[in-house]
């Protein structure tokens, strides 16, 4: 789908809550307040449901990351189309003037998006097999008058080669946080695990997983078929769209921000990314603007 078919497609409101209500109720309404499934009638010309059997009223949004949203739909489809297929990201003010919308507002919603695209079922559990690439690298601009590293938070990411991509914000880079980031994403009969010479990764290798290097120290950056290449362009890609799109990261948001690369990476070869959003968009609990600007503190 591109931008034309997505406004052919969804051009009210009545169209988008239709598709909606087909990805989040696919047996029919789900009554929030009894559970019961198929047994609502529409309440018409509001774009609400009413339950027969406890007479609750409730939309398709209710309970989800679209929850009390005074946004059209339109402008919600649109948003989550523009972040999916812009490969280094869109920015807040980017969508600002695409939409029309206050700064705000486009702020609050990239960042419910964004939560969506990291509700994944699969978290916490390792899924990288075959040879994976391991890396660490710092986020985050100079402040003038403070130390160097003031501004700056560890990152690491693990990729299979030619598969998916798991990031994550760590508080350093000391030899447990990595094993245990690394134990999270490579599963444990994973072929080979490729690292540069830091000694934090020193052990990481077993029976079934053997451990290889290059030494960047030393200028080495390929050795047969050994490198990190494939993690460290992902981290040329996040760092060009700090700089190109969004300018400056909060570091309590940066999770978000993380998870929003490595899903659309992840969705890097699928046809159906925008399909599959929208399926965690309606998935995803709300989040709110005292939640949001709570945030989660850097470690």
């Amino acid at each position: 789908m591109n931008l034309v078919q997505l406004f052919d497609t969804f051009n009210t409101d009545d169209q988008c809550r239709e598709y909606l209500e087909l990805l989040r109720w696919p047996n029919g309404p789900e009554c929030p307040a009894c559970g019961v499934i198929g047994e609502a009638t529409p309440i018409k010309g509001r774009g609400r449901w009413r339950c027969r059997p406890c007479g609750h009223q409730f939309s398709v949004t209710a309970g989800t990351i679209m929850h009390d949203s005074h946004l059209p739909l339109r402008k919600w489809f649109a948003a989550i189309f523009l972040m999916v297929e812009s490969r280094k990201g869109m920015s807040a003010n980017q969508l600002k003037r695409t939409l029309g919308v206050g700064y705000k507002t486009a702020w609050y919603l990239c960042h419910r998006i964004r939560e969506a695209m990291g509700n994944d079922p699969m978290e916490g559990r390792p899924t990288l097999l075959g040879v994976v690439e391991v890396d660490e690298t710092l986020i985050g601009g100079k402040v003038r008058g403070k130390p160097a590293l003031s501004n700056k938070t560890w990152v690491a990411g693990a990729i299979q080669r030619g598969g998916e991509l798991r990031v994550e914000r760590i508080p350093n880079v000391k030899r447990e946080t990595l094993h245990d980031f690394i134990h999270r994403a490579v599963k444990d009969d994973a072929e080979a695990i490729y690292t540069d010479e830091l000694k934090s990764y020193l052990g990481i290798e077993d029976e079934d997983t053997r451990h290889e290097t290059v030494n960047h120290s030393e200028e080495e950056w390929v050795v047969g078929d050994v490198h990190t290449n494939s993690i460290e362009g992902v981290w040329s890609l996040f760092k060009r769209s700090i700089i190109g799109a969004f300018h400056k990261m909060s570091a309590k948001h940066m999770d978000r921000y993380l998870e929003e690369l490595e899903w659309r990476f992840n969705n890097r070869t699928n046809p159906h990314i925008f399909r599959d959003t929208m399926a965690r968009i309606v998935r995803t609990d709300p989040l709110t603007f005292e939640e949001l600007i709570g945030g989660r503190e850097a470690a």
